[in-house]
């Protein structure tokens, strides 16, 4: 069953359009720079540093001149490409330097393969056809590998718990932490202190 959707409540797109919280500023290209359009140039800096995952203001500056020469068409930076991909960096939401640089790769390579499928569907010599193929599919392929690497490295932080089936038997003693056998003496190294001899000569 589908539902239409309710049109009174305002979008995240609506909310972003009307200047809100989530409002990432504007970058403007110049022939020589580029102008991070806000009131105020600090906090407009320090708001697409935030969205962009930058720790400081060389980094800002670096990741923005590079995702430029990322958005050319016909050698040319792009503001709208730019823009376009700011914003996907924005919504991925990188949390430190490694997550940047990565994110920043992966939108580049995501455009670099639109790129390759739009010329895939204008031209028809057959070589050509293969060669795009060929290029577009290696793009493909390396978005996907770059979206893992992301997801282990956000998994990292995460601690591994192990669970483990324990049985004891009526009568039975149950000792908690690592357990090392030496001939015939079992040792608990941490818990509670639980040697036994064996009962076998």
């Amino acid at each position: 069953m589908t539902t239409a959707p309710d049109l009174h409540v305002p979008s995240k797109l609506a909310a972003i359009n009307r200047g809100g919280p989530a409002a990432t500023p504007r970058v403007k290209l110049y022939k020589r720079r580029i102008a991070i359009n806000h009131p105020d140039p600090q906090a407009g800096e320090r708001l697409l540093a935030e969205a962009l995952g930058a720790v400081d203001r060389d980094a800002l500056h670096g990741l923005l001149r590079q995702l430029a020469k990322a958005s050319a068409v016909g050698h040319k930076p792009d503001e709208t490409n730019l823009a376009f991909m700011i914003s996907m960096i924005g919504s991925i939401a990188p949390k430190d330097s490694i997550e940047a640089m990565l994110i920043s790769q992966m939108v580049s390579v995501h455009m670099a393969a639109m790129r390759c499928a739009c010329r895939l569907a204008c031209i028809d010599d057959l070589p050509q056809q293969e060669s795009v193929t060929r290029a577009l599919t290696r793009l493909s392929r390396t978005l996907v590998a770059q979206v893992e690497a992301l997801n282990r490295h956000r998994s990292s932080d995460e601690r591994a718990i192990t669970v483990q089936n324990l049985s004891v038997q009526d009568g039975g003693q149950a000792i908690v932490g690592n357990v090392t056998q030496h001939a015939n003496v079992l040792v608990a190294e941490t818990g509670p202190r639980d040697t036994r001899q064996d009962a076998t000569p």
